[in-house]
């Protein structure tokens, strides 16, 4: 990996550590639910070549310090902001993945003076879908059971060709990566919450949404739902399952790649 610098900002009562990585415009990558923006880590090298790569942590995530509180998307939005602010020169390229996509849209429906482009991972809009409230709802339900929150997000991660492509034992030894931590579990609480139909109006950043089609977490159908209500945007799909990062590495950066690039 590139040389890595590390910051830390307050933000309110939070402490926010980020790191920047790489040289060119700036590509901020914003993470969903879980530990943080570690699940970018194998993909800094492919973007950081001829981007400056940004990773903001917040509130929930494994290193970030806060009060506890219920979250918000303008609280996680707030943060998320203030590194961008801290960390670039102008206007930056922005991603966001899962509850990172609407944390990044958030930002660039209240802050557009802080994004050129913005790209929208595996996003939903609002509350309503009742597949997304069951699935996290049962996962708020088993998070006294470890070994059964962790085999759940596991399983809903990634598409069954794809596990099975890995391996009994080598899934056996992913399980246990997504811990039910209190910050994860914050985050899981704001999803069931999380509503960003009211902002979709306010982007102006050329805006790039990817869906994957075998998404067991969120239903393909919200990407395209995304699509539709972002005028002007532009859509991929990716034969894979949520986390189409780790699935489909060389396939996601590369339409990311091209998006950022255009012109």
């Amino acid at each position: 990996m590139a040389e890595v610098t590390t910051g830390t900002l307050t933000v309110g009562d939070a402490k926010i550590p980020y790191r920047v990585v790489g040289t060119g415009p700036a590509l901020a990558l914003v993470h969903g639910t879980g530990p943080g923006s570690l699940i970018f880590d194998h993909l800094i090298d492919e973007f950081a070549d001829r981007s400056t790569v940004i990773l903001p942590e917040y509130s929930g995530s494994a290193s970030a310090e806060d009060d506890g509180a219920p979250l918000t998307l303008e609280v996680l939005a707030g943060q998320v902001a203030a590194v961008l602010e801290e960390t670039a020169d102008g206007p930056v390229d922005l991603l966001g993945f899962s509850l990172g996509s609407l944390v990044a849209a958030t930002v660039a429906a209240t802050r557009p003076e802080l994004v050129r482009r913005l790209i929208l991972v595996n996003g939903w809009s609002g509350p309503d879908d009742v597949y997304i409230h069951n699935m996290m709802t049962t996962w708020q339900d088993i998070a006294d059971n470890t070994a059964a929150f962790t085999r759940y997000a596991t399983f809903t991660a990634f598409s069954p060709a794809f596990l099975n492509s890995l391996g009994r034992d080598t899934v056996e030894g992913m399980i246990g990566l997504m811990q039910p931590t209190p910050g994860t579990l914050r985050h899981i609480d704001l999803n069931l919450r999380a509503d960003i139909r009211d902002l979709l109006p306010r982007i102006q950043a050329p805006t790039l949404v990817i869906g994957s089609t075998q998404d067991g977490t969120i239903p393909v159908q919200n990407a395209r739902d995304l699509h539709t209500a972002l005028s002007g945007s532009s859509y991929v799909e990716i034969d894979a399952g949520h986390a189409v990062i780790a699935e489909r590495a060389e396939e996601f950066v590369k339409h990311v790649r091209d998006f950022v690039h255009a012109g």
